[in-house]
């Protein structure tokens, strides 16, 4: 008997271990902090099917929009952290750490760094109309006519808004902030002559670059994109030291076992490496980059303080 325990000891210790390598059993939902048809929406449900055929599992993609994306993320941060429920997230995640003065959960301590997806710039826009061809030269005319120029943006403290206030910031100008619900919607106003200037994800930007109607002045990233390669950076074309993009990525709530942790980490690491995958987030204006979990929760941290300076410039808080 003492011998049969012994063995059925042994196969429940490798059982349980086995269970521990991979997230529970059945649905994995990936849980999307915005309404349907968004960028991190559509990147959600570009690889989901083929994480879940990775993974054995069935991946579902749920929408739980509101309060600028903090209401799906809350309820990931108080999920049962066995790799069942994620986020897909953004740097809106690390903004409204700062940007909100209460929060039901804490961007950093509340989460763990699943898998990194890739990065996305902004682009600066401005109306044909304006007489200007370069970052320095739309600086000096926003001097030269302070509170008379406005910007469009996807609504206040969104990223498109705190790109634009953070510009505004380093810049030394006043412009007047004119808040809509959603990018295509501020680039529309731009596009239309309505508005004087928006930054939109590169995504939002691309289907213009021949648009005789608006004109790109630069890119918001540190580096240029490899979606505009003739696009100089906002830093290089007149505002030295600006820099502002964004990166999209799994969260799970904190405590998930490394053993889960890693294979989840795994499995988007070789889909980031699939031709098939990488032409979808391509669409999107997507920059892949694969993280392990350590690299990406240093990423969080340090896009956390750094988007805090970029709050605190712009000025904007929601109470």
């Amino acid at each position: 008997m003492k011998a049969i325990r012994g063995v059925w000891g042994f196969l429940l210790a490798i059982t349980i271990t086995a269970a521990a390598a991979q997230p529970s059993s059945g649905v994995i939902r990936v849980v999307v902090p915005f309404a349907a048809g968004g960028v991190q929406d559509i990147v959600a449900r570009s690889f989901n099917a083929e994480l879940g055929a990775a993974l054995g599992r069935t991946v579902i993609v749920e929408n739980r929009p509101g309060a600028g994306g903090t209401i799906g993320t809350a309820l990931v941060a108080k999920s049962a952290p066995d790799g069942h429920t994620l986020v897909l997230a953004a740097a809106s995640h690390t903004i409204n750490g700062s940007l909100y003065a209460k929060l039901p959960y804490d961007p950093i301590r509340d989460f763990t760094g699943v898998a990194h997806i890739g990065t996305v710039e902004y682009v600066l826009m401005v109306g044909a109309a304006l007489p200007v061809k370069t970052v320095r030269e739309f600086v000096d005319y926003a001097k030269a006519n302070p509170g008379r120029l406005n910007y469009t943006t996807a609504g206040s403290g969104s990223a498109t808004h705190l790109s634009m206030a953070y510009f505004a910031a380093l810049a030394g100008i006043d412009m007047v902030h004119v808040p809509y619900k959603a990018t295509n919607e501020a680039v529309n106003e731009v596009v239309a002559g309505r508005s004087h200037a928006v930054i939109a994800a590169n995504i939002g930007a691309l289907g213009f670059v021949k648009d005789e109607r608006v004109r790109m002045l630069g890119v918001t990233s540190a580096k240029r994109s490899k979606f505009l390669p003739g696009l100089p950076t906002i830093a290089e074309s007149g505002l030295p030291g600006y820099e502002f993009d964004s990166w999209l990525g799994l969260l799970g709530p904190a405590g998930i076992p490394v053993s889960t942790l890693e294979r989840i980490n795994a499995a988007v690491g070789t889909l980031l490496r699939d031709p098939v995958i990488l032409d979808r987030l391509a669409r999107q204006g997507i920059e892949p980059r694969a993280l392990g979990p350590e690299a990406f929760d240093a990423l969080l941290r340090a896009d956390f303080a750094k988007m805090a300076r970029v709050v605190k410039a712009s000025g904007a808080r929601i109470d």
